[in-house]
């Protein structure tokens, strides 16, 4: 299956962990997907919610198409996403526990179909964040050591 990825919210990585990773597909309009195919679209501030068993994804941008004279969008809408209930039902509950969200972590095409990767994240504080940086400059120091000694 081939993954043709428009936009990644790598901040999320840092200013969260991850918990689980979920698949959904979005429903769009036409000039929407077109847009999305030229990779004009931003992650940075979107967030998921579930409400009334639907989950809807908001403050995700995807810059209009300029082609589009019939139909003009707003760029930052809600857009509803396509899960199953099983996982609709799964999301409710553990958004409810305190402290965790869902956010969007990467829009991508497989195959034809538009789809985005939520991430069930919990908010990390500055010193988790530190943390973090400090194990992963780390581990860059033991691989430049290691590659160091085979030489």
């Amino acid at each position: 299956m081939r993954k043709k990825i428009v936009c990644q919210n790598r901040k999320a990585y840092h200013n969260y962990s991850i918990d689980e990773v979920f698949e959904a597909g979005i429903a769009l309009l036409g000039p929407e997907v077109k847009s999305l195919r030229q990779g004009r679209a931003s992650l940075v501030d979107g967030y998921a919610s579930v409400k009334n068993g639907e989950v809807f994804l908001h403050n995700m941008h995807i810059t209009p198409y300029p082609y589009a004279h019939y139909l003009n969008l707003e760029p930052k809408r809600t857009r509803k996403l396509l899960l199953n209930q099983r996982e609709i039902k799964r999301l409710l509950g553990k958004t409810k526990e305190k402290g965790y969200s869902l956010i969007p972590l990467k829009v991508y095409f497989s195959e034809s179909w538009a789809k985005v990767e939520l991430g069930l994240a919990k908010g990390k504080k500055k010193v988790d964040k530190r943390h973090t940086l400090r194990e992963k400059e780390m581990k860059r120091e033991m691989d430049y050591a290691r590659k160091k000694r085979n030489y």
